[in-house]
C-alpha cells in the first residue's frame, strides 16, 4: 500500500499548516479540496483531489492508495454525518489511521452542540475498529483573527466570557502534533487535549495585542443575547447559537486547564499568546 497521506481541509487553518510540515517531513502528502477553486489554495508541490464530503465515491476515490489522513470538516449542521461517512470509507478503503480534529471537553453529553457531535463521531470512528487520534483543542488564538476588523478600527472587541481564563491555543501548534501522530509510532489509539501554554483572560489577551501593535486594545464582556444579535448574518444559525454554547462552556471556566500534550508529542513547548500577536500584527492594525 503506498504511504500517501490525504489532509482534508488543506486550506483551512489547521490543515495549511499540516501540509507545510509534512512537506518538511517529505511525506509523500495529497490534499483535499471541495471545490475545483480550492486547488489554487495549496502550495504548489503538493498534489490536489477534489472531493465533496457529500460525495461518497469521490471521497472514496481520494482514499485510495491512502495510509492514513487528517479528518477536519467546515463547520455546519451536518459535519457528524459527513465525518461519519468519511471515517466509514476511509475503513472500507483500508485506510489504517485516521487523525480527527476534535474539540476539548468533547461529550455527548454535553450542553454545546459542537462538543456532543465530536464525540458521538469519535465514537463512530471506535466502533469501526481503523487506528485513529483524536486531537482536542481549545479555543484557537487565531479564532481572534475574527474580531481584526473592530480591533483594527475601534480598538475594541466583543464576547460573553466575563473573566474566565482560557487555555487557547495556536493553530500553528495543533498542527505540529497532527504532523507527529500522522508520521511517528505510538500514537494510535490515544486523545490528546492540546492547549497553550498558560490561561489567559480576553482582557489579557487585548493587552498583548495591544503591546503587539502599539495601539490601546480593550476586551468588552458582552450579555450572550447580545453576542449571538452580532453574530446573526455574519454566520448561519446553527453555526452562530454553538458559538454562544461555546462561550457559555468557557465563562463556566471549564476550558482554563493547561495540558503538557503539545510538549510531550513535539518535544517544543506550545507558542505563547504574544508571540501569535506578534506574527499577526498587521491583521490587527488593518
Amino acid at each position: 500500500m503506498s504511504e500517501r497521506v490525504l489532509v482534508t481541509g488543506a486550506t483551512g487553518n489547521t490543515g495549511s499548516a499540516l501540509l507545510d510540515l509534512l512537506v518538511e517531513r517529505g511525506v509523500p502528502v495529497v490534499a483535499m479540496v471541495r471545490s475545483e477553486s480550492g486547488r489554487a489554495k495549496v502550495r504548489a508541490d503538493v498534489p490536489v483531489v477534489v472531493a465533496d464530503f457529500d460525495d461518497p465515491e469521490a471521497v472514496a476515490a481520494a482514499l485510495t492508495g491512502v495510509r492514513a489522513a487528517y479528518l477536519v470538516t467546515p463547520s455546519s449542521e451536518r459535519a457528524q454525518e459527513q465525518q461519519e461517512r468519511f471515517a466509514e470509507l476511509a475503513a472500507a478503503a483500508g485506510v489504517r489511521h485516521l487523525v480527527k480534529l476534535s474539540q476539548l471537553a468533547a461529550a455527548e453529553d454535553s450542553p454545546v452542540r459542537f462538543l456532543r457531535y465530536h464525540a458521538a463521531v469519535e465514537r463512530r470512528i471506535r466502533e469501526l475498529g481503523i487506528g485513529y487520534t483524536f486531537l482536542r483543542p481549545n479555543l484557537y488564538f487565531q479564532g481572534l483573527l475574527n474580531f481584526s476588523g473592530s480591533i483594527a478600527a475601534q480598538g475594541t472587541f466583543f464576547a460573553p466570557i466575563g473573566d474566565a481564563k482560557i487555555s487557547a491555543v495556536d493553530v500553528r501548534d495543533i498542527a505540529a502534533v497532527a504532523a507527529v501522530a500522522l508520521t511517528e509510532p505510538g500514537h494510535e489509539g490515544r486523545t490528546y487535549t492540546i492547549t497553550g501554554p498558560a490561561a489567559l483572560t480576553h482582557a489579557e489577551m487585548a493587552a498583548e495585542i495591544g503591546a503587539a501593535t502599539g495601539r490601546q486594545v480593550t476586551f468588552v464582556d458582552v450579555a450572550p443575547a447580545a453576542f449571538a444579535e452580532a453574530l446573526r448574518g455574519m454566520l448561519p444559525d446553527w453555526q452562530a447559537e454553538g458559538l454562544v454554547e461555546d462561550y457559555a462552556h468557557y465563562a463556566r471556566g471549564e476550558a482554563a486547564a493547561v495540558d503538557p500534550s503539545v510538549a510531550e508529542v513535539t518535544g517544543r513547548a506550545p507558542r505563547g499568546f504574544a508571540e501569535f500577536a506578534k506574527d499577526h500584527a498587521a491583521a490587527f492594525t488593518g
